[in-house]
């Protein structure tokens, strides 16, 4: 069986370093996608598909073993050595709290699977300020990663349906590449429009365009096109790549119909270089077939490798937000010195160690190699971690050494308190206060209600805690009193959706879901019938000031005529760093903002006139700012795990002082045959200072 050896085409390779500059220079000074990985995903399909049907028209199978090990040979050694970098700047430059979300982040880029780990993370509201992770590039890697696991098997299938059916391979393989083609598009279409962020990180919406790629391959030896015709399309097709980020930029979902942008370009580029009539003098062609591009191309792998985490790191250093034009520069040179090294660390090093060993086995020992002493490097620091939070764990076990907002029960505590190590650690303080109620609030793509029970389950008097995320953040509190006092509590909560009548955005969109979960949990309450439900009272800004929405009095309003209190709390602070890397960054008494930046002088809800008669608030700010200023660390605890949300073990502590206010409010005494919490911790003060 003839097969058709394609020419080298130096055009490719030239392709790949424009597409990797690209990369680098709308991440480093634009921050916007450039449609570079959309060309690399195109190109893997390129390549990979015409790699594959010729061996089947060659041999009638494919060696999956040499196949993929060649790739983990050619792949791993490289991203070895940047995740393993990755995880020594970590360590010496980067704030412990970010340090277990990179090691994680860094398991996912190593195993492959970084792209969903990424989209995972993505709709989780309570973790979306989390900083940009150094690896976070990876994720394309890892879809390729998985076309590479598919496709021989795709391409497979076809030989064997060709060889039953007698039809030609490459007709086949048509087909199958075609129909996978089509199925990803459309549902790239769907998934984008429902849910934009998951999709930008979705091997099913990006796997067509390695189809594309593909389908591209079987037909390019049949074109030929006009010179005239090529010249035309290979510089169309080069303006408009360079030009994608400019015109896409973040105004359009991605990758749905916006994708096409960056494939069609790319597409054009390859059929202007295809056929067997040389390339005019001043063609998009010969430009991309020059030395300089094609030495660039042999390296844009491990350029995109190192552009994204010099980047950050450079970020993390000068403490900006986005590099300086000369700050730019310098992240790209260092970027093109790391990425030559690395190559001939490689191809040098790594090919030639191995030139006389080309057996699947050692092409597949030299990948693992590199990649497994990043494995164990993880989970040792991961284990250290762990350690040092056990510690802090039993240090806190101390309500004297860890009184959290319960310190200003006593001047005598907060004067003598000790400067421990804080505690929740910061390494760990995010996924430890998001895991505790995870399962039980609504993503904001959800639009029912999801709910648990806490406390006493046939309890008479029953609490729901009900709206967004800083309503969810009373939830340790509230727990250890109704353990206490013999509550039932119920949580019924969704991200960045208020308990309100009014119609509400998110991301700058209008927040549907968030109206139709309102409309589900009045159902809910109304089928639940609580004694008592516990919300916010207002809303704080930092751009507008903390105010009382409409549709907060409103809600208030529909419960009255249901015969339900209303317990409404005064919205917290909002900082405009993350609390937990300022704490490990500086002093701790440096992490503190002025209470006028996001609250109101007096509470907001005071000036109002038609408050309804089950109403009733609670005002907790004196226990979190002392004299106008709001502090990230209280008697020894972190009190926010980002900018504004509580930590588990800090919420927890205002039970203590939130409860007599909250039995005030409920109107009457809770019996009980032990002192309250509040009791308790002034007794144990009392005794410790007199």
């Amino acid at each position: 069986m003839t097969t058709q050896r394609p020419r080298r085409r130096s055009d490719i390779e030239g392709l790949r370093a424009v597409a990797a500059v690209l990369i680098a220079v709308y991440h480093i000074w634009f921050g916007t996608v450039s449609g570079g990985v959309d060309v690399f995903l195109l190109l893997t399909g390129f390549l990979i598909t015409g790699s594959l049907v010729r061996a089947m028209e060659r041999q009638g199978r494919i060696a999956f073993g040499a196949f993929w090990a060649k790739l983990i040979k050619r792949l791993f050694p490289a991203g070895a050595v940047v995740l393993g970098t990755v995880l020594v700047l970590t360590y010496l430059f980067f704030p412990r709290s970010q340090w277990t979300a990179v090691i994680e982040d860094v398991r996912a880029a190593a195993l492959y699977y970084g792209n969903w780990h990424l989209a995972l993370g993505s709709v989780d509201y309570m973790a979306e300020n989390s900083a940009a992770s150094a690896v976070q590039h990876f994720w394309s890697l890892a879809v390729q990663g998985q076309f590479y696991l598919l496709w021989p098997v795709l391409i497979t299938g076809a030989g064997l349906i060709a060889a039953w059916s007698g039809a030609r391979m490459r007709r086949v393989a048509l087909v199958a590449v075609g129909t996978v083609l089509v199925g990803s598009f459309v549902y790239s279409l769907w998934i984008t429009t429902t849910e934009p962020v998951w999709a930008y990180f979705d091997t099913g919406a990006r796997l067509w365009e390695p189809a594309l790629g593909g389908l591209l391959a079987l037909v390019v030896h049949k074109v030929n096109l006009p010179a005239a015709v090529r010249w035309g399309a290979g510089w169309l097709g080069l303006i408009a790549l360079v030009l994608c980020g400019f015109v896409i930029g973040d105004s359009l979902p991605y990758p749905g119909y916006a994708s096409l942008w960056p494939t069609l370009a790319a597409l054009l580029i390859i059929l202007a270089g295809a056929g067997e009539a040389e390339s005019g003098r001043l063609s998009a062609t010969r430009l991309l077939s020059l030395r300089p591009l094609t030495w660039l191309g042999g390296h844009a792998y491990t350029l995109f490798l190192w552009h994204w985490p010099v980047l950050i790191v450079h970020l993390e250093l000068t403490q900006q937000d986005e590099p300086t034009l000369g700050g730019g520069f310098l992240v790209l040179g260092i970027s093109f010195i790391a990425a030559v090294l690395t190559s001939r660390l490689v191809d040098g090093g790594v090919s030639r160690m191995t030139r006389r060993y080309r057996t699947p086995s050692w092409s597949l020992a030299a990948g693992v190699i590199f990649i497994l002493p990043i494995l164990v490097a993880g989970s040792l620091w991961g284990q250290s971690i762990e350690q040092d939070r056990q510690l802090r764990m039993e240090l806190s076990s101390n309500p004297l050494a860890y009184p959290g907002a319960a310190v200003h029960l006593t001047p005598a505590l907060a004067e003598g308190l000790p400067e421990l190590p804080i505690y929740p650690d910061t390494t760990t303080v995010v996924q430890d206060t998001i895991d505790q109620t995870r399962g039980c609030n609504a993503f904001t793509n959800d639009t029912e209600v999801v709910s648990c029970e806490f406390g006493d389950l046939d309890s008479d008097y029953t609490i729901a805690l009900v709206g967004s995320s800083h309503a969810r953040h009373w939830f340790q509190a509230l727990e250890s009193l109704s353990g206490r006092h013999g509550w039932r509590l119920v949580l019924m909560t969704k991200n960045a959706c208020q308990f309100s009548t009014e119609e509400q955005t998110y991301r700058g969109e209008t927040y549907t879901e968030c109206t139709d979960w309102n409309d589900d949990v009045m159902d809910e309450i109304e089928e639940l019938s609580p004694d008592a439900v516990f919300t916010l009272a207002s809303l704080t800004d930092r751009t507008h000031g903390e105010h009382v929405p409409e549709g907060f009095v409103e809600r208030w309003h529909q419960l009255d005529r249901m015969g339900i209190d209303v317990i409404a709390v005064r919205d917290t602070p909002r900082f405009d760093f993350r609390v937990p890397e300022c704490t490990d960054r500086n002093d701790r008494e440096a992490c503190t903002a002025p209470k006028s930046a996001s609250m109101a002088p007096q509470a907001p809800y005071e000036a109002l006139t038609d408050v309804p008669a089950n109403t009733r608030f609670l005002d907790m700010t004196d226990y979190l700012c002392q004299d106008e200023v709001c502090h990230g660390v209280i008697g020894n605890q972190l009190v926010y795990y980002d900018t504004n949300h509580f930590s588990y073990s800090f919420s927890k502590s205002l039970a203590v002082v939130m409860e007599p206010q909250l039995l005030e409010v409920l109107g009457h005494s809770m019996p009980t045959s032990e002192p309250t919490l509040f009791e308790a911790a002034l007794s144990l003060q009392e005794s410790e200072y007199s």
